[in-house]
This record gives structure tokens, C-alpha cells and sequence, in this order.
């Protein structure tokens, strides 16, 4: 287990890292429909000091709220950072706002959605409350994310960025965390490559 105390997560001493960031978008902004958001905010984040290390595909993929939002466009990328991991949620959060992100509702729509999924490994538990009892707005901290092993949007392009990734609190691997998942749960999701 790689648990960090929460000063530690506050360094800024940390080499460079490579960690797992997802991306999403089911609401159009300036740079165009969901696709070319996520072409757009990745051809962002050199200048925000992230190394695009690799990308999965483009996945289309059905929204949590069925029938109630627009399909996401759903992609994975594994980047380089010297961003200790409180810096990097606060910068990722920035990149979003630069794509006009707003939060209205906890699973709401979005122009941009980036989760930091994973930091090396870490262990950090949420030092506030998430779901959505939380609220609106930025959520706490927490690695690996909390419901990573539970969405196919998110494993399925985990799966072709780090195919020997294995969960760092259970030790499952992804592709374990694929079969373990419902029936239903690939249904829709549909690769659009890129």
C-alpha cells in the first residue's frame, strides 16, 4: 500500500510523475463539439506544464443519467508532472474553467471534465464528503479515484493507455475490473479511434 500523509500530497518536492488523468465532454464549448474539446484541452496541457505521455482512442459513451443528457465523448491519457497531487486536481480544474466548465449539478452536463484517476499509485483517502451529498462544485482529493472500478467509460480506456495498470488499493487488474463489471454496463459505449 503507497498511502501518503496529507501534507505529503501537499509538496511540491515530488520528481516527475506519470499519472492517469480521464477526460470528458457531452456539451459543445468554444473549440467545438465534445471530440475537439478533448483535442483541444489535450494540445493545452504542455503549455500548463503536463507531458501528454500516451492517449487512449475516443469512446462514445451513453451519460450516468440515461435519457437525460447528451452521449459523452470519454478518452484516458497517462501525462508527466512535477505537480504534486493536490497542485495538479487544482490545475486541472483551471484547464477546465478555460473550457467554460460550470457546475450546476453534481453529474450534470459538461464541457470538460478531467479526473485524476491515479498518481503512482497513491493512496489518499477523501478528506471530505463526495457523491451527491457533496454538492456542486470541486470535490476533495481522493486517489485512486472512487469510482474508477465501477465505470466502463473509464476502465475500457485505462485498459489500452496501461494494460498491466492493477487497482492500488485492491491489486485487481484492469482487466478483472472489466469482466467484474455488470452485463449491461458496456452497452452503448461505442470506439470512435483518433
Amino acid at each position: 500500500m503507497n498511502s501518503l500523509a496529507v501534507k505529503d500530497i501537499e509538496r511540491s518536492s515530488f520528481a516527475a510523475s506519470s499519472v492517469l488523468v480521464a477526460l470528458g465532454s457531452n456539451l459543445a464549448s468554444a473549440a467545438g463539439g465534445p471530440q475537439q474539446t478533448l483535442q483541444a484541452a489535450l494540445g493545452l496541457m504542455p503549455a500548463f506544464g503536463l507531458r501528454v505521455r500516451i492517449r487512449s482512442p475516443f469512446y462514445r459513451t451513453p451519460s450516468l443519467k440515461e435519457d437525460t443528457q447528451s452521449d459523452y465523448v470519454n478518452s484516458l491519457v497517462e501525462v508527466e508532472t512535477a505537480l504534486p497531487p493536490k497542485a495538479l486536481l487544482a490545475l486541472l480544474h483551471r484547464i477546465e474553467d478555460q473550457f467554460g466548465r460550470v457546475r450546476r449539478d453534481r453529474w450534470g452536463p459538461r464541457t470538460l471534465d478531467l479526473d485524476l484517476l491515479d498518481y503512482r499509485g497513491l493512496i489518499v483517502p477523501a478528506a471530505g464528503r463526495r457523491g451527491p451529498e457533496a454538492g456542486i462544485g470541486p470535490l476533495p482529493l481522493a486517489l485512486p479515484h472512487p469510482a474508477l472500478a465501477e465505470r466502463a467509460f473509464v476502465l475500457l480506456p485505462l485498459r489500452d493507455v496501461a494494460p498491466g495498470w492493477r487497482h492500488p488499493v485492491t491489486g485487481v487488474s484492469v482487466d478483472a475490473l472489466i469482466r467484474s463489471l455488470p452485463a449491461d454496463a458496456l452497452r452503448g459505449i461505442e470506439w470512435l479511434g483518433g
